[in-house]
């Protein structure tokens, strides 16, 4: 892993989503004949170059309340800013919000506590809380695992409570701690997949979820072809896609660039590829272009900053 992890993290996620905001929804077979090689602009959500979406805002509303500390509240009520008022948008705008994330924080205001918003179900098990989950990683990398998970499950439950979810959160942020270590990528994988496992068992979690992320934890998903990896919305198949990107390519721009052109849910499947891709590669290996013309990119630098400084990085 290179220097600048907060840095690389953040960018790494606003860039993969602006990337993919144009090709939302676009099948993979489309973007075959026709693939994105750099920002364009409008397509799926009429909006400009660089535009990111709720993927990167909602990040970023978890860097900010990690910048004063650790508190529900404030990051529920950062949630609710973003979503009434376009706090943290790129262009003052909200324009991409999933259904179980614009229910969560409607339910924001009425529950006791934020971690009880979230929608609980088997069928709510997008990828909207994996996508904003990278930040966490600064807070929690001194933290014992059962800390770790702890933090996952809470900041993942404001929106997305389902084991599934959380699992998926936890296993992502479990991956970067190992790249924030200095791992390579492979170690990092085998580590994660012992790791994850080993906890899984202890807490006696259900073993149909816990079979689920065979190829994380059992298998090399890296070794599968392509056609057999999905991208839609669901969290595994972002989870699986972004691993897959990143274990398989060797640079920032090809991880993001095969993530977007996977297809579906490009900008989260990108974005939730960035952060680790920009973690491990570091702010520096990010085309020097993207981080000019990413929308915000001095308020996003500013947050990084602040944050860097806030954990000691």
């Amino acid at each position: 892993m290179k220097t600048n992890p907060v840095h690389g993290a953040l960018f790494g996620v606003a860039i993969g989503d602006a990337l993919g905001v144009p090709a939302e929804f676009t099948s993979r077979k489309t973007l075959q004949l026709d693939p994105i090689k750099d920002f364009i602009g409008y397509k799926s959500h009429n909006q400009p170059p660089g535009t990111f979406s709720d993927d990167s805002s909602l990040t970023f509303c978890l860097a900010e309340t990690l910048c004063i500390g650790f508190d529900l509240h404030d990051l529920a009520n950062r949630f609710i800013n973003w979503r009434e008022h376009a706090y943290w948008t790129a262009g003052g705008k909200v324009f991409d919000i999933g259904l179980i994330t614009a229910e969560a924080i409607g339910n924001l205001k009425y529950v006791p506590r934020p971690q009880l918003a979230g929608c609980y179900g088997v069928n709510s098990n997008g990828n909207g809380s994996l996508m904003r989950i990278l930040p966490l990683l600064f807070y929690i990398k001194d933290f014992d695992i059962d800390k770790r998970y702890e933090a996952a499950s809470d900041v993942s439950s404001i929106t997305h409570g389902h084991l599934r979810s959380v699992i998926s959160c936890f296993y992502y942020l479990e991956y970067a701690l190992e790249l924030l270590k200095g791992h390579d990528k492979q170690t990092a994988f085998v580590n994660t997949a012992k790791t994850v496992s080993d906890f899984l068992v202890i807490k006696s979690f259900e073993e149909k979820e816990i079979n689920l992320f065979a190829p994380l934890l059992n298998e090399n998903i890296a070794t599968q072809h392509v056609d057999s990896i999905p991208s839609s919305g669901y969290v595994l198949s972002t989870l699986k896609a972004a691993m897959y990107c990143f274990l398989t390519t060797g640079n920032y721009a090809d991880a993001v660039l095969m993530a977007v052109n996977l297809g579906d849910d490009t900008d989260t499947t990108a974005a939730v590829t960035g952060g680790l891709a920009g973690l491990y590669y570091g702010f520096e290996s990010i085309p020097e272009k993207w981080v000019k013309e990413i929308k915000r990119t001095n308020d996003i630098k500013d947050l990084c900053n602040r944050l860097a400084k806030a954990k000691g990085l």
